[in-house]
């Protein structure tokens, strides 16, 4: 079992940064990846961003690539979410998930992870 919780969400402006980290606990937190995903009222869970805990190797939505930048520290069993530059079409809450290593998987999907949290909110506004 897997318990992942957030923290850093919060009000910011427009133009502005956050910081979400995402911290893994349990007899099987050490995982193959690691992802975002947010969803906003009425609209469905999307992907955000992934890393591979080993490897490092990171995956970004269209929507972010350039703006957010994903990072692992395995030591720590922790996934951080720099995000700057925010709008507010970025406003959500923020999930994090965690996953094993499956064949032929990219780890862009819902359908691919095993664990989630219960999510940081997230809302850019002037």
């Amino acid at each position: 079992q897997v318990h992942l919780v957030e923290s850093g969400g919060g009000l910011v402006q427009p133009g502005g940064s956050l910081r979400l980290s995402c911290e893994a606990s349990g007899r099987d937190a050490n995982g193959y990846a690691m992802g975002w995903f947010r969803q906003a009222p009425g609209k469905e869970r999307e992907f955000v961003a992934r890393i591979t805990m080993f490897s490092g190797t990171a995956l970004y939505a269209d929507s972010v690539r350039g703006r957010f930048t994903i990072s692992r520290d395995n030591a720590e069993k922790r996934v951080d979410l720099q995000m700057n530059s925010l709008k507010p079409e970025d406003t959500a809450r923020y999930f994090c998930a965690q996953t094993r290593y499956k064949s032929g998987a990219i780890y862009t999907v819902r359908d691919d992870y095993d664990y989630w949290g219960q999510g940081t909110q997230v809302t850019v506004s002037s």
